[in-house]
């Protein structure tokens, strides 16, 4: 009975993140996408545009706040992301996470219903904008 009991509570607990999972896989996509943009610009020597770099991590971690909050948090580790290679040089990087940027926010573009979820994406956009901004003002500087 206990065990019975303990598999309905675990059902029941997880249907509402797989069905929001289900209505926005346009958040979780931007979400592996912002994670990775911060991976190419977590580690390297970036010289004078250094302060652009930590503008667009901040940004882009703003950014994974409010599409956690909007996609009810994927309860992934925020520093999970696809692999980044280490020979890559940082002007690479640079253009590799305004990519990755451009990606999460045309994912998140879809028309949302919930006011609430609306509210954080709509905040998510100006913060992935910003970092945007950053990566493209430090590949104008490393030139």
């Amino acid at each position: 009975m206990l065990k019975t009991a303990v598999t309905v509570l675990a059902l029941v607990v997880a249907l509402p993140f797989a069905v929001m999972a289900q209505r926005h896989p346009g958040y979780l996509h931007a979400l592996s996408d912002l994670r990775y943009a911060r991976a190419l610009l977590e580690h390297g020597d970036w010289g004078r545009v250094g302060p652009d770099r930590e503008r667009a991590i901040g940004e882009i971690d703003r950014a994974v706040e409010e599409l956690r909050r909007a996609a009810m948090d994927d309860g992934r580790n925020p520093d999970a992301h696809p692999p980044v290679q280490d020979r890559w040089a940082p002007r690479d990087r640079l253009h590799r996470a305004e990519e990755a940027l451009g990606r999460a926010r045309e994912a998140i573009t879809r028309e949302e219903d919930n006011p609430a979820a609306r509210e954080w994406r709509d905040r998510a956009f100006r913060h992935i904008d910003d970092a945007r901004r950053a990566v493209r003002h430090a590949i104008e500087g490393w030139r």
